[in-house]
């Protein structure tokens, strides 16, 4: 069974920086080579939405709001996914959840129905 535990998050002043991680456990990095992964976020009042995804040949995609800001990437072992958050905006503070399929994104990345495997969630707060 695949285990998705997220750490990194915090509070921090409009226009600075945090990088989030991702630790992946479980059977998933052994037997899967075709995967996809994602950043999702929860923000007040809102549906969860995904704001980055990438495949297993390192593909990237980004939601509008976050391009040119956020940096999605993984470890050579491909065990730990992490967001680099830069330029931080009070509407970024959401609670930061990854996902992961044994499969392709596939264009679907940033779909939450894509996704069977969750995180816990880590918080982010960004005033202004």
């Amino acid at each position: 069974q695949v285990q998705l535990v997220e750490s990194g998050g915090g509070s921090v002043q409009s226009g600075g920086s945090l990088r989030l991680s991702c630790a992946v456990s479980g059977l998933f990095e052994i037997v899967y080579r075709d995967f996809c992964m994602a950043w999702f976020r929860s923000r007040p009042g809102k549906d969860r939405e995904g704001i980055a995804d990438i495949d297993s040949d390192g593909t990237a995609t980004y939601h509008d709001s976050v391009k040119g800001r956020f940096i999605i990437s993984q470890d050579n072992s491909k065990t730990t996914l992490f967001l680099e958050m830069n330029n931080l905006k009070p509407e970024d503070t959401a609670m930061y959840y990854c996902a992961a399929a044994d499969q392709g994104c596939m264009g679907w990345g940033l779909t939450t129905s894509h996704y069977y495997n969750w995180g816990q969630g880590t918080q982010v707060t960004v005033s202004s």
